[in-house]
């Protein structure tokens, strides 16, 4: 029997593959390359004499030996977490804004994924506009926002690009001959003036049919005929329609997400970076 105590750091690597389903993704959360993630699996898997994952050039997935390891893997890397954290002390606050038209769906997925990654670390996330967080993030009111492009404004790493399109429900029909309604997010709101400008500079007449004071209502809106938004994908409930080719509506650029940040190290660095890839990958499921 081969009594040499596990690697941590290779537990952790195969932890973060097993929940990333990426190598590369894996790699972004913890803040190294995809080389040395590569290897820290391979001395696991030689260590523990198992094949742990089976990995192609078009996917990662759990070997049946993996999938056993898995439960008992994060089950060391927490009691390990929780022993530092006892004699640390106090929990560390990591404070994070997000974008309402950032903050979709996955979100609950997102924070599992960072308090997994510290347990001990204490959490707090707050909602709202991309101008109004980054203004409380100049106050340092927040450690981290992520937002989408502030004009104005060229800080900050970026995340993703998100493609947005015109969306409506499946019945919905444009009248013709009447001004497109448009259902859009409470002001300010970086989104509804972009759609709006393009809409001014193609020439479609437009009104305000229904104004949300967060993108799930505007999506609720949507969804109950009111009228058109322009919305990320992943924003709305399945069925909704992309009617920007069939009423002639002017193309919507993709649009980037960034991170703005003041934490450097530490263990809430470790969260955020483990946020960051799973945000990745999130947006471009």
């Amino acid at each position: 029997m081969n009594d040499r105590p596990l690697d941590l750091d290779a537990v952790q690597a195969f932890v973060r593959i097993a929940e990333l389903g990426s190598f590369t993704r894996a790699a972004e959360a913890m803040r190294t390359t995809q080389a040395a993630v590569s290897l820290k699996l391979k001395r696991l898997e030689d260590r523990l004499g198992w094949r742990l994952l089976e990995r192609t050039p078009r996917y990662v997935q759990l070997s049946a030996r993996g999938a056993a390891f898995l439960d008992h893997a994060r089950e060391l890397l927490e009691a390990h977490d929780r022993a530092l954290a006892e004699v640390a002390g106090a929990r560390q606050r990591l404070t994070i804004g997000i974008s309402d038209h950032v903050a979709g769906p996955e979100l609950p997925a997102l924070i599992a994924r960072m308090n997994a990654q510290d347990p001990q670390l204490l959490i707090e996330i707050r909602i709202g506009s991309s101008g109004e967080l980054l203004q409380c993030f100049d106050r340092r009111e927040f450690d981290t926002v992520i937002v989408r492009l502030h004009a104005g404004r060229s800080d900050g790493e970026l995340l993703a690009e998100e493609r947005f399109g015109w969306f409506a429900a499946p019945a919905w029909q444009h009248r013709a001959g009447e001004p497109l309604p448009i259902c859009t997010l409470a002001e300010p709101c970086g989104v509804r003036v972009m759609a709006g400008q393009l809409l001014d500079a193609a020439r479609v007449p437009w009104t305000e049919i229904f104004v949300g004071g967060g993108v799930a209502a505007v999506a609720a809106a949507v969804m109950a005929g009111l009228g058109v938004a322009a919305l990320a994908p992943r924003m709305l409930p399945f069925g909704a329609m992309d009617v920007g080719s069939r009423l002639g509506l002017p193309e919507l650029p993709r649009l980037p997400v960034l991170l703005h940040s003041r934490v450097k190290d530490g263990r809430p660095r470790a969260a955020l970076a483990a946020l960051s890839a799973a945000f990745r990958g999130a947006v471009r499921a």
